[in-house]
């Protein structure tokens, strides 16, 4: 974990308090999710806030161009949150959401690869692999609506923003935390398309989303202080 300043420090505390918090003293006699709404929306409020907080701290140069491209990548999720939530108007609140998430990843996208150098044979690899995978779960032996193909773009941009996360760790270790934060968010991805597409159903799916999501997000979001430590 990179270092962190006391506000950052605060901020991320904070943002347990609020993620952590509402699972842990939240109820549902459906079993289905314990975190409250506005527990969930204000933690993502907390990140987006972090993430321009790094933006500002960080001097001019290639640290600033990364911290912005995340700031604004964890924006677009904040704006993805509240649209799943039904908190924003939306003619279909899913698509709505997948849109915003994916304008997300591409500003995640656009931070690693203009950062460093990308082992782009490792991403391709693994698109290939995460593709196989989207397949074999979601689109084999569906019919294949647009949400679907909607779903499986989204993936791909994710996958791709983990992809890019650990070939970045494995030039700088610092940035395992973006790497693993790539990850739980895939893994959060792949939990929400098996009740979308497969209509899997398990004790506290929803609490499972996001205790993967927000961690996923909150680390892709504390790389900007991986990145500053690079300074010097």
């Amino acid at each position: 974990m990179p270092a962190l300043d006391l506000i950052a420090l605060l901020l991320i505390l904070f943002w347990a308090a609020l993620l952590f918090g509402g699972w842990l003293l939240g109820k549902d006699a459906q079993r289905y999710r314990r975190m409250p709404v506005w527990t969930r929306m204000a933690s993502s409020a907390v990140l987006v806030l972090l993430g321009w907080y790094g933006f500002l701290l960080a001097p001019a140069g290639d640290v600033a161009t990364y911290a912005r491209w995340i700031a604004v990548g964890m924006s677009f999720g904040f704006v993805g949150d509240l649209l799943m939530a039904g908190l924003l108007p939306a003619s279909n609140r899913v698509l709505g959401g997948i849109a915003a998430f994916g304008i997300g990843h591409v500003a995640y996208i656009a931070a690693i690869a203009g950062y460093r150098p990308v082992l782009w044979w490792m991403v391709a690899l693994g698109l290939l692999a995460a593709a196989g995978l989207f397949y074999g779960v979601f689109l084999r032996n569906k019919k294949h609506s647009p949400l679907l193909w909607a779903a499986l773009i989204y993936s791909l941009l994710l996958a791709a923003t983990a992809l890019l996360g650990v070939s970045l760790a494995l030039q700088l270790p610092l940035f395992g935390v973006l790497a693993a934060g790539g990850l739980l968010f895939f893994a959060s991805d792949l939990i929400l398309g098996l009740e979308l597409f497969n209509r899997t159903r398990f004790p506290y799916l929803g609490d499972w989303v996001w205790l993967t999501y927000g961690p996923g997000q909150a680390l892709i979001v504390l790389s900007i202080w991986s990145a500053l430590q690079t300074i010097g």
